[in-house]
């Protein structure tokens, strides 16, 4: 996945075919990719942590991971660490704070979390990161054009 291909082909992936490109080719390559990074990641957590544990394969981690990603906002590094972090709060805290309001109800905190998490995925295409007014920037080129003038 070099240059422009890389870009191409998951935005328009008709023009890529039209162009030449092997798309299932670059596909295959950018899962490969991302499965090797992902067993790297988990191999050193296992040899850090000197333990794994079944849960960390359990089908909910992935889940959670593409949860994070889309609160936190999608195509940045810094949107799934937002997201990271803002799912890692709310589970702690929420269910404390589910607790004052009426003690017992901290067990069901999923039920407030659901919709919380619809609401920003739905209300803000940009995840959490797309909220702050620092990320916003002026609206960008979209891939394969260039400004007038070059």
């Amino acid at each position: 996945m070099v240059g422009r291909a890389g870009i191409i082909v998951p935005e328009n992936e008709p023009r890529a075919l039209s162009l030449g490109y092997d798309v299932n080719r670059y596909k295959l390559v950018a899962f490969v990719i991302s499965a090797g990074l992902a067993g790297l990641a988990g191999s050193l957590k296992a040899i850090v942590l000197q333990f794994a544990s079944l849960s960390d394969v359990h089908w909910h981690r992935s889940g959670e991971v593409v949860l994070m990603t889309l609160l936190g906002g999608m195509g940045t590094v810094v949107g799934p660490v937002l997201g990271a972090a803002a799912l890692l709060l709310l589970e702690e805290f929420l269910p404390q704070a589910l607790d004052a309001v009426r003690p017992g109800w901290g067990e069901h905190w999923q039920i407030v979390l659901g919709p919380l998490l619809l609401a920003v995925v739905l209300g803000a295409r940009q995840g959490l990161l797309g909220l702050l007014p620092a990320a916003r920037s002026p609206a960008r080129p979209a891939a394969g054009t260039e400004p007038a003038g070059r």
